[in-house]
């Protein structure tokens, strides 16, 4: 069975969001949160095999450096901004008893959600993602520092634009276990090399990153007392098992489950093991 897609845009207070929705309107609805320089893509058809089996997916590209057009000029941007956004596009669309599901930057993002406000949140799903301590981790924390200035962004970001850079070992290849392409990694840095403005917006989501944050968000994660599921890929490079361990033993109602053959792109890796096990969590 496939789930029929529609992209359509919002406009939130910080500027329009880009998103895909699929599945039933009356459907438990499931909101994804992608990592930065990535887009909405990034969770592969994982939306459309949940909307199959009866969710109402969401899968909106938020502003983490690879947004469609510039937020607006005023919009405050930065991890706990982004997730006051999330927030809004929650409210916007009144959604509640909400499954969020966040990986890679995106997690920390659902992380800072739940310290903002977790009332539309029913269950929680963390992927391989930053927590406590490792926000980001090495060597992206170093990218994270350089690209606080958009020249300096830019500068930074210009080997990229060629293709097998883009998605080797230097790119995007060591976060997913299967060959990244090329139209993946154009798309996902197109805005940012194009378009002066998602570059401003790129620099202004890194000033408002402080990497201590997180760890201070850690500390009141035990306050979301409902499911969470920590689904994770051992393989994974930089997001190690133990720190999905240390996540699923500082919520008061939460399991880990492993996904092998994958890395941390788990949903580009393995999209029908990450579907079964989010329809089966919520179900």
């Amino acid at each position: 069975m496939t789930a029929t897609t529609t992209r359509t845009t919002i406009d939130l207070p910080a500027g329009r969001i880009h998103y895909r929705v699929a599945g039933p309107e009356d459907g438990t609805p499931v909101v994804f949160v992608h990592g930065f320089l990535v887009d909405d893509t990034l969770w592969g058809d994982v939306p459309e095999r949940l909307a199959a089996d009866g969710f109402r997916c969401y899968a909106p590209t938020w502003p983490l450096g690879s947004q469609p057009e510039p937020m607006r000029p005023d919009a405050e941007l930065g991890p706990r901004p982004v997730a006051r956004t999330v927030l809004s596009f929650l409210e916007a669309l009144d959604l509640t008893d909400v499954v969020l599901v966040g990986n890679d930057t995106g997690g920390a993002v659902c992380q800072f959600l739940l310290d903002e406000d977790a009332t539309r949140i029913g269950r929680l799903v963390l992927t391989n993602c930053d927590a406590f301590e490792t926000f980001p981790p090495f060597p992206f924390n170093l990218l994270f520092r350089l690209g606080r200035h958009p020249v300096v962004n830019n500068v930074a970001m210009q080997p990229m634009r060629v293709p097998w850079l883009a998605r080797g070992p230097l790119g995007f290849g060591p976060l997913a276990r299967r060959p990244i392409t090329t139209e993946e990694s154009a798309r996902w840095l197109r805005p940012g090399l194009s378009d002066a403005g998602v570059r401003r917006d790129t620099a202004r989501f890194l000033r408002g990153w402080r990497s201590r944050d997180l760890a201070d968000v850690a500390t009141r994660l035990h306050r979301f007392d409902r499911p969470v599921l920590i689904a994770w890929a051992p393989e994974d490079r930089f997001f190690k098992v133990a720190l999905g361990e240390r996540l699923a033993a500082t919520f008061p109602d939460a399991r880990l489950v492993r996904i092998d053959d994958a890395r941390t792109f788990v949903a580009l890796d393995r999209p029908d093991r990450l579907a079964a096990e989010i329809s089966g969590f919520a179900a």
